[in-house]
């Protein structure tokens, strides 16, 4: 029997473009919420659709795909491609054409549960056409809050793969291939959806920039004492003017130079264009901060600079509205470029609960440089900036980057709760729980960052 083809009409606000036909399996259909772009901000849970933006407004959407009925993968469902046959027992997801958007992932209804074997997807490109060869979904992603943190933002967090950055793609396809040995598929988690996010467009681009909401304005105020309400930046300043951002982090006002890094410049909330009505309201602070863990965000590295900022606000609707977090759960990000993001909402030198290490969130700070490290290097420029952030935020709470602290852990795959462990001050997120973030590669460069973060504070 041959292909047949769907052909959709996107619209985006007062532009329409004809979608490319796409050939589905024989006897497939396209997903209903699918055959009408307009009817998915009508189904509660399922997607929330495009608006027409307005002033100072600044929208994001994400399609959610339920996987409850994958079926056997057949030849029919590869688009023009040439790759060997699909595994016996790979479930596939046939090409479906969407509205647009730029990272995708899995999410399931536990977040105890795990997403057996290998989930790869496959994208068409918005403006050429073209369909990318098959990309991972890591499913062993351990960004994650600590058990009883009550992050529970829109419901029961949910377990998730890290999400990958795919550039602005109108069309998808997916596949999950059983764990290597086993010829059969394995139990899928309940409730498992795709992920479609579309992070919106750029503040700039928005008439009247970022909304006027007490959410933002508080976020803001959280920084009041380094920076204006509603600045895009909190500015870098030197060594010396730096000692009076301990006291920004609630500490007493130095009576003798401390070892303080330089404050980096940071690119703030409003900056990268955060939408602060997705978080929740409050925010969540720990005692102090006694360790930084490095990640990668496993986003993949095909992005440029400009892009960064919708980078963050994907990871960030993807966190909140798909894997149910109350915030973005980075504490900070930094580009391939070596610039500084704020992340979780709460001020840059308070020490914020994030969602970045299971079982060590308490007392740490955590910063994800945006890419994929397992077999890319990391930018040299993205480096330095994660030396000269460690050494500003590790000061202000008197540590010394090259030190071990103890640390309790509240529950992972590596320790178990209660138990004490000597905790680099600046670790790698494989010390905390068993995976391979942030990458071999990244986390190669740990001991030479410890030791310029020391040298960067005087030490």
């Amino acid at each position: 029997m041959r292909p047949f083809f769907v052909s959709l009409t996107l619209c985006l606000g007062a532009a329409c473009t004809a979608a490319l036909a796409v050939p589905l399996a024989p006897g497939a259909t396209a997903h209903p919420a699918l055959a009408h772009p307009g009817s998915l901000g009508k189904h509660a849970g399922t997607a929330a659709g495009h608006r027409t933006p307005g002033a100072g407004d600044l929208p994001g959407t994400t399609q959610s795909l339920p996987l409850d009925a994958l079926g056997p993968a057949a030849p029919g469902t590869a688009v023009r491609s040439t790759a060997a046959p699909p595994a016996t027992g790979t479930r596939a997801l046939p090409a479906r054409t969407v509205r647009p958007f730029s990272l995708v992932g899995i999410v399931w209804d536990d977040i105890r549960s795990a997403l057996p074997g290998r989930a790869q997807v496959r994208t068409r490109t918005l403006g050429t056409g073209r369909w990318t060869g098959w990309q991972d979904l890591p499913t062993d992603s351990d960004d994650a809050p600590d058990p009883g943190a009550g992050e529970h933002a829109g419901g029961r967090e949910r377990g998730s793969t890290a999400p990958l950055w795919v550039g602005v793609s109108n069309a998808v396809q997916l596949r999950i291939t059983p764990p290597q040995g086993n010829r059969h598929p394995a139990a899928l988690p309940s409730g498992l959806r795709l992920e479609l996010v579309d992070p919106g467009p750029e503040p700039h681009s928005v008439r009247g920039g970022p909304p006027p909401t007490p959410a933002a304005d508080a976020s803001s105020a959280a920084n009041a004492k380094l920076a204006p309400l509603g600045a895009t930046e909190i500015p870098a300043q030197d060594q010396a003017a730096s000692q009076a951002d301990i006291e920004a982090a609630g500490g007493k006002k130095p009576t003798a130079p401390a070892h303080l890094g330089a404050r980096p410049r940071i690119v703030t909330r409003a900056g990268w264009g955060a939408d602060e009505r997705l978080r929740e309201t409050r925010f969540v602070y720990t005692h102090t901060v006694r360790a930084a863990f490095v990640h990668h965000s496993a986003s993949g590295n095909n992005y440029t600079c400009a892009q960064a900022p919708s980078v963050i606000r994907g990871l960030y609707r993807y966190h909140v509205k798909s894997s149910h977090w109350r915030d973005i759960g980075y504490n900070f990000l930094i580009d391939k470029c070596g610039t500084v993001y704020e992340g979780r909402a709460g001020g840059v030198a308070r020490p914020v609960m994030g969602a970045h290490t299971l079982g060590f969130n308490t007392d740490s700070t955590g910063i994800a440089l945006l890419g994929s490290f397992g077999r890319t290097e990391p930018s040299k420029a993205a480096v330095e900036a994660l030396a000269r952030l460690t050494a500003w935020k590790l000061g202000l709470y008197g540590l010394d980057p090259r030190a071990r602290v103890p640390m309790t852990s509240t529950g992972g795959n590596l320790y178990h709760r209660g138990r004490v462990v000597r905790q680099h001050v600046i670790s790698g997120h494989r010390d905390g729980f068993k995976t391979a973030c942030p990458g071999a590669r990244l986390y190669a460069e740990l001991p030479e960052v410890r030791l310029e973060a020391a040298r960067l504070q005087g030490r």
